[in-house]
């Protein structure tokens, strides 16, 4: 599949996934960065405590920003039931559908490697994995996966099977000279197999996200980390299955992803005394707590916009997720430079400010000039597909 622009309206879909992926794109394009200039503005402690939540934790431990990407994945997954199970029962041959998954992973992953900066800073050093490119991988090995299994069952042995084995390579496989289940950022397996196989710079170090220059001990988005991702990828995917089932009644559709959402939280904070919440080593209870997080998300927002029918809010983040590639490329990867644009627009008028309301009026315009530019976009029905 290749990178296209459609002059109509995509195939019907459920607008809660639309209006979800848009919620999670709305974070990256600027709502994080509005809650904390708010905190920096007004004196509210729940505002300061949102703010934190819009941080990656370092290592160990859980902040809202730490959803935002797996959240993400599961609703890629989400997706793979009409993507790819619906075409296959109408006949179409797998090996067009693997070959469809494998351009589409092609095609994320060079993004990827222009979104790092490769082709702005040259090809010395350089990161090969991104954000991107997991998205890509993971689909592709989810696709594989449901392509070759017939039942939901057999399916369900496969997420067990990926949480359960990574969690053994990651508490019982020893690195050489550190030992077994040392999850730390030098003492985790994920590094030592970066370091082994992985080509280009690793961009994190003992502390962190290193500069462009520099080349760490381990990445985040490294070879393991990809293969558990596939997990909350698959999760996604029974969401989808249940969302789309014609003879499951909406209420009970609605409980059942509740339940599986609740069940995956306890689930992952009773094994977080000994096996840790790690989103930089990407460990099985993360992918149980992000992926428990978003069934109860998707339960919500099914509620609220298909069941109900309480659609009027949705637009604004529908607007954002009908072209979620896109704007991740433009407000992050930085194809177009919104920021200048607000500061040529609204500069005068952030500099008579003091600095904290300034860059809450900056933040303000970045945030309406994406929405415009996808609005745009959205009205002309021009929506990027890879």
């Amino acid at each position: 599949m290749s990178v296209k622009l459609t002059s109509h309206q995509p195939a019907p879909r459920l607008l809660s996934l639309d209006a979800l992926r848009g919620f999670d794109m709305f974070w990256i394009i600027g709502g994080g960065a509005l809650v904390e200039v708010l905190a920096r503005c007004l004196p509210y402690s729940w505002l300061q405590s949102l703010a934190k939540q819009m941080e990656h934790v370092p290592w160990i431990g859980f902040h809202f920003e730490d959803l935002i990407f797996p959240l993400f994945m599961f609703i890629s997954g989400a997706t793979i039931p009409i993507a790819i199970l619906s075409r296959l029962e109408k006949g179409t041959p797998k090996r067009d559908l693997i070959l469809k998954s494998a351009k589409r992973m092609a095609i994320l992953v060079i993004l990827g490697i222009l979104y790092n900066g490769t082709f702005r800073y040259g090809f010395s050093n350089v990161r090969y994995v991104s954000v991107l490119a997991q998205i890509g991988v993971s689909y592709f090995l989810v696709s594989l996966i449901l392509i070759h299994t017939k039942t939901v069952k057999a399916r369900l042995y496969w997420l067990v099977g990926i949480l359960t084995g990574y969690a053994i390579v990651q508490l019982a496989i020893p690195v050489p000279g550190i030992g077994a289940g040392i999850l730390t950022p030098e003492g985790c397996i994920n590094g030592y197999i970066d370091r082994l196989f992985l080509p280009g710079r690793l961009a994190y170090g003992h502390d962190g996200m290193l500069p462009r220059t520099a080349s760490g001990i381990y990445d985040a988005l490294g070879i393991l980390s990809v293969l558990s991702a596939t997990g909350v990828t698959l999760m996604g995917y029974f969401a989808g299955n249940i969302l789309l089932e014609k003879d499951i009644p909406a209420g009970r559709k609605v409980w059942t992803l509740l339940i599986a959402g609740i069940g995956l939280i306890v689930l992952a904070l009773c094994i977080n005394p000994f096996y840790p919440i790690i989103k930089n080593c990407w460990t099985t209870t993360y992918n149980l707590l992000t992926g428990g997080i978003s069934f109860m998300l998707i339960a919500l927002f099914y509620l609220a916009i298909d069941v109900w029918e309480f659609k009027c809010w949705t637009f604004f983040f529908r607007v954002i997720g009908m072209n979620s590639i896109f704007i991740y490329m433009v407000a992050v990867g930085g194809l177009i430079d919104i920021s200048s644009t607000s500061v040529s627009l609204v500069g005068w008028l952030a500099g008579s400010l003091t600095e904290n309301a300034g860059q809450l009026v900056i933040t303000l315009a970045n945030i309406t000039l994406a929405w415009l530019l996808l609005y745009f976009m959205y009205r002309k029905k021009i929506f990027i597909k890879v």
